[in-house]
């Protein structure tokens, strides 16, 4: 009896194998479609990481960034400097004032959109660059200060919790983040 059902299990398992092969030529296997797209997204992120591993460690890489600091203080500088001409030369700040009057407004809009994109791009570097790496990951905030922050913002939610009348069941982990 054993080795008919030995026999028998491995005849049924012989033909599944078999149709899901046949099945595979006519549709193919999502699973494996997927594990494939994971392996390649991995052989990029491999491939982005070499290329960036010695990136920013020499003096033209050191010099770049001091010119990209630069920007901010000088608009900065440039505005109360604009105040202090105005003070010291009232006649020529004003005749400036109708120079740049006199500039197009898609000129301003092009200003606008350099400025912008260049504060932005700057925000954005150094958020992607704090970000996992060790007390700022990527927040600015210490560890202290975000348990500070999440004290204080349950805080808050318990109290509009109070407000609230009570739906569904209770959720373990929402109970234990706000210190139930």
């Amino acid at each position: 009896m054993a080795l008919i059902d030995t026999g028998f299990s491995e005849t049924v398992e012989g033909i599944g194998e078999a149709a899901e092969g046949l099945s595979e030529v006519f549709v193919p296997n999502a699973t494996r479609a997927m594990e494939l797209a994971a392996e390649i997204h991995q052989a990029t992120l491999a491939t982005a990481a070499a290329e960036f591993e010695f990136s920013g460690t020499g003096w033209f890489d050191r010099v770049i960034n001091g010119l990209n600091r630069l920007p901010r203080p000088m608009l900065a500088l440039g505005t109360l400097g604009l105040f202090i001409h105005a003070m010291a030369d009232p006649q020529g700040f004003a005749a400036r004032m109708v120079g740049l009057q006199e500039v197009p407004e898609p000129l301003w809009w092009l200003l606008g959109a350099i400025v912008s994109f260049y504060f932005g791009a700057r925000e954005l570097h150094y958020t992607r660059n704090t970000r996992g790496r060790g007390p700022a990951s990527g927040t600015g905030h210490t560890p202290r200060q975000r348990r500070r922050l999440r004290d204080r913002l349950g805080g808050i939610f318990r109290r509009r919790q109070r407000a609230a009348p009570e739906t569904g069941p209770e959720n373990p982990a929402l109970s234990e983040w706000r210190g139930n």
